[in-house]
């Protein structure tokens, strides 16, 4: 028999019992569709944690200074200035896996309008903070050099400040804003930046040259720094090379002696972001591993209707026999009965997994993503396991005795 015919007398076989067929590929339909549905929500987490660790900064790491110790009270690291300028400095010039270097101070303070007022967050910085932050600009400039050795009087808004004073849709820049009484020209907004993974709002904030920081809003403490230092990698490969040698750094100019603790912190976001994701991709595991072991329990039931079938059609099969039919095409057609009821069950499985995932994300708000070739391993293994299961009862029915299958009542 030609593979065409072999198709079409298993279709037909398949189509005389449409709801045992439809029953038996039920439950390679569900597990198909558990794991593309399992594995989309996962992928969609997964996809979620990069985005927001992304919108951090590349290459991220966040030195901050030292703990203090009074009277039986301590504070945590950045409550006892540490950091210098000098430091600054050196991170910048002395160490060849940063890329960027930038001051952070920061304090909370009131943004007016002429008719509206905002709270928010305020931060000293320099140009190098924005290319560490790959945060680009939705109208105007960023504040240059220029502006932080002059001490200009020019801010930055992010989206959320500009959407509370002025409304949507608007462009603010050249216009006069007052930050603790003092006025600034806005020169740019920033552009949407979201949420962090903690759920802090990046667009509520503003931003000044760190020199005028500190002669109009928050007076420095002459040779520290009074707040963060953001470091930028020069690669994501490098990255834990150069929290390695910033702490070498600053522990030399600290003079630390070996076996003392660092009078100084640093935060390596980058292995925040990798070890989220470790547990996201486990989770993800986990529900696509617990939903394949759907495919194999539709697999059994392939099997169980497949030698259902070779019982009820054994004189069927003698007859075929007799009029010339070879095991091997006894073989074949059984075969192609259980790569039809598998393949079938996965297609149909692939469209439910898809709708379900969807469904899912738009009642809960969950993040969902449907990868390809997901969809295309699904329908794969779920063909393979057809054929794992049938490949039994088409042996035993191409290996049945012609006379014996004639006889058989």
């Amino acid at each position: 028999m030609t593979p065409l015919e072999t198709l079409r007398v298993a279709v037909y076989a398949l189509l005389r019992n449409k709801l045992r067929s439809f029953l038996t590929t039920l439950g390679m339909i569900i597990g198909v569709a558990a794991v593309i549905a399992m594995v989309a929500i996962g992928e969609g987490a997964k996809a979620q944690v990069e985005q927001s660790f992304a919108s951090m900064g590349a290459n991220l790491l966040v030195v901050q200074s030292g703990t203090t110790m009074a009277g039986g009270s301590r504070g945590g690291f950045g409550t006892l200035p540490t950091l210098t300028w000098e430091d600054l400095k050196a991170i910048q010039t002395e160490i060849p896996s940063v890329r960027y270097a930038a001051p952070v101070l920061r304090s909370n303070a009131q943004v007016l309008t002429e008719d509206q007022n905002w709270t928010t967050s305020v931060s000293g910085t320099t140009p190098e903070y924005f290319e560490i932050r790959s945060w680009s600009m939705a109208s105007g400039t960023f504040f240059g050099q220029s502006e932080i050795d002059g001490g200009a009087k020019v801010v930055l808004l992010g989206q959320t400040v500009v959407d509370k004073l002025y409304g949507p849709y608007v462009d603010p820049v050249g216009q006069m804003v007052r930050i603790m009484n003092v006025p600034f020209q806005i020169v740019g907004v920033l552009a949407k930046k979201g949420q962090s993974p903690m759920g802090q709002d990046y667009d509520d904030a503003v931003f000044v040259p760190c020199t005028t920081f500190q002669a109009k809003i928050q007076g420095g403490l002459q040779k520290y720094l009074s707040g963060s230092i953001f470091v930028g990698a020069a690669s994501s490969e490098t990255t834990a090379r150069a929290q390695a040698q910033i702490a070498e750094l600053l522990r030399d100019r600290h003079h630390i002696q070996p076996g003392i603790d660092d009078d100084f912190s640093i935060r390596n976001l980058t292995e925040m972001a990798s070890a989220q994701q470790e547990g996201t991709e486990t989770m993800t595991t986990l529900l696509a591993s617990i939903a394949a072991v759907s495919l194999l329990v539709g697999g059994i039931g392939i099997m169980n209707i497949m030698l259902v079938s070779v019982t009820e059609r054994t004189r069927e099969i003698g007859l075929r026999m007799a009029v010339g039919a070879k095991p091997r095409d006894i073989l074949a057609q059984f075969l192609v009965e259980a790569l039809a009821l598998s393949f079938a069950g996965g297609l149909i499985g692939v469209g439910l997994g898809v709708m379900s995932a969807y469904r899912l994300a738009l009642q809960f708000g969950w993040p969902t993503l449907v990868r390809p070739e997901i969809i295309v391993i699904a329908v794969g293994f779920s063909a393979l396991v057809g054929v794992g299961f049938g490949l039994y009862p088409a042996l035993k029915a191409s290996r049945l005795d012609p006379i014996n299958a004639l006889r058989f009542e």
